[in-house]
């Protein structure tokens, strides 16, 4: 997307735009998971108290008709005809006895028909033998008075013998150890209780449980199917824990919700069991509303940022393209906005400008050829008078010596030379010409320095003879080559040109083994070679430089020291083949 030139997609407006938006949606969604919670916990809460005051009140009120039938186990037990069968039954005839066993049997069925909780009502009167219910008198039943007296206190309250539940209440014999006179027992109906839990059973799959202590008798509604495993499990945890009103149990495979309360005067606790889909169920449309306000609110994310995206983001982008393009030296570059926002104006002024840099690059582009022309002509008519002179200088040399065979050899090469020099056609050459033309320079001026100079002189590789090159860019440089180094030198002068090549480029290389170029010198000329000042003093090597680089958009010339110990001079070539010279 974007990549350098100090902009990443981390910086970019886009992601600025979408962030800002994003955190002006973070309080939004804050609220919203808020309120959501806030109302699961709550439904949850409500469903948990609703359950747990239930349950309470159910075993508040059991314990007010428990008390009441304390009251009235008590009050049977000073019966007057109660206490005189137990006191004086020996001394009774038979009609007193059957009196008072009758008016004791209406008063034991008075208080069994007092609560709907009460199966049976028994007295044990264990001196005359007798046990006195609600079905009549019958023998004294001395198994279930021992066991039941084996298991309560002074005191009535609830106890379980043989999985059900009792009220027992007795009256002291004459002293501590002695027999009690007789018991009175009130036998609570377990099945009145089974259905008295099925109140609780208000959804499908629910349950209640009524449990006697800690490993007593246990009263069940709803919950027969669950395992027994999964119940003896759940009723030892219960056992353990018992500061929570509320907690989940798994049970046949499905989660329950679980409410406790529990009466310690009866040494009862209740369970209530709640399937945790109802807890659910009161939730599922607020789910719904959830999840449509989160899909609402990344649609309208994604709306905002394809918008965005479209609208700001993307003409930006190409904005920014553009410039790159310019940057790169693309000219060709015009961008169409057909909306009527300020990116029309922005692309419209951009166009203009590349239009109006269009033209004053192309304007000072023809300037600069016609002034590189010109320097080429004045380079030209600089070099013609001082080569003319050394040629006339050579010929008269060579007249006066009588050399007629290196006269019309000489006079051959210097027509050619001049002819190639005087051409005003096309700037550019294939390089085989241009080489061709510094070896006839070389082989007339061996004729003048043959006994002082010698060139080494490569082959051109026959690859490189269709390249396209500036006319006289390596002659100039060889006749610098002997006119500034090698010149004066007496004896063994030296020049080598050779030819190098690399992926990019094509390397001219002529270096000399002169011995008059100081550091000063060779930095002087360096430097001349990169000055932008215009108004400086072209010199030849200067040339060859500037026409390099222009006509061929890279390359050049570089100088240093030969490692020959005089002059090194590169003419770097960018690879462009094709063409045709004269």
């Amino acid at each position: 997307m974007f990549n350098g030139h100090g902009i990443s997609l981390r910086n970019s407006i886009f992601l600025r735009l979408l962030l800002t938006f994003l955190l002006i949606m973070l309080p939004m969604w804050s609220l919203g998971v808020y309120i959501y919670n806030w109302i699961v916990q709550t439904a949850r809460e409500d469903i948990s108290k609703t359950a747990v005051s239930q349950i309470d009140y159910y075993l508040s009120d059991m314990e007010k008709e428990i008390e009441r039938m304390k009251l009235l186990q008590y009050s049977l037990l000073d019966d007057e005809d109660l206490n005189e069968l137990a006191l004086t039954w020996e001394t009774m005839d038979t009609i007193a006895r059957m009196e008072h066993i009758n008016s004791l049997l209406k008063r034991i069925y008075t208080i069994q028909n007092s609560s709907i909780y009460i199966q049976d009502v028994s007295v044990h009167i264990a001196p005359i033998g007798k046990t006195l219910s609600g079905d009549g008198a019958r023998e004294f039943d001395e198994e279930r008075y021992l066991g039941i007296r084996s298991v309560f206190g002074s005191d009535s309250q609830i106890i379980e013998w043989k999985g059900d539940l009792f009220l027992s209440a007795f009256k002291p014999g004459g002293s501590k150890e002695a027999v009690p006179l007789f018991t009175v027992e009130i036998a609570l109906d377990s099945k009145v209780l089974q259905d008295e839990l099925s109140q609780f059973n208000l959804y499908a799959d629910s349950g209640a449980m009524l449990v006697h202590g800690t490993n007593g008798a246990v009263i069940t509604n709803g919950v027969d199917a669950f395992p027994e495993q999964d119940m003896a499990a759940f009723l030892k945890k219960s056992n353990e824990v018992t500061n929570r009103d509320t907690d989940t149990v798994d049970l046949s495979n499905m989660r329950y919700y679980y409410v406790h309360a529990a009466s310690e005067k009866l040494e009862l606790s209740l369970f209530r069991f709640i399937p945790g889909r109802v807890f659910q169920e009161p939730l599922d449309r607020f789910y719904t509303w959830a999840w449509l306000f989160l899909t609402l609110s990344l649609a309208i994310i994604a709306i905002y940022a394809l918008s965005t995206y479209k609208f700001i983001h993307k003409p930006l982008l190409t904005f920014v393209k553009s410039f790159r393009r310019m940057e790169s030296g693309d000219l060709d570059i015009f961008i169409d906005h057909a909306s009527k926002d300020e990116f029309r104006y922005l692309y419209g002024r951009f166009n203009q400008m590349v239009a109006n840099l269009r033209a004053l690059i192309d304007q000072a582009y023809k300037q600069k050829i016609l002034a590189q022309r010109a320097e080429l002509k004045q380079l030209q008519s600089q070099i013609n008078p001082h080569f003319l002179y050394n040629s006339f200088f050579i010929l008269n040399t060579m007249a006066k010596t009588g050399d007629t065979e290196r006269i019309e050899q000489f006079t051959t090469l210097l027509g050619e030379y001049f002819q190639f020099v005087t051409r005003n056609a096309s700037d550019n050459v294939q390089l085989k010409h241009e080489i061709r033309h510094a070896r006839m320079y070389t082989e007339i001026q061996e004729m003048r320095f043959s006994r002082r100079i010698r060139v080494d002189f490569q082959p051109l590789p026959p690859e490189w003879n269709t390249m396209l090159v500036p006319r006289l860019i390596v002659q100039p440089i060889i006749e610098n080559a002997f006119e500034h180094s090698l010149e004066k030198k007496a004896r063994d002068g030296l020049i080598a040109v050779r030819f190098e090549r690399d992926a990019e480029e094509v390397r001219i290389i002529v270096e000399d083994n002169g011995d008059r170029l100081t550091d000063e010198d060779l930095a002087r000329m360096a430097r001349s070679l990169w000055q932008t000042d215009e108004q400086g003093e072209i010199t030849g090597m200067v040339n060859i430089h500037r026409r390099i680089r222009m006509t061929l958009e890279g390359g050049g010339l570089t100088i240093a020291r030969s490692d020959l110990g005089g002059l090194q001079a590169t003419l770097s070539l960018r690879v462009e083949k094709g063409g045709s010279g004269d």
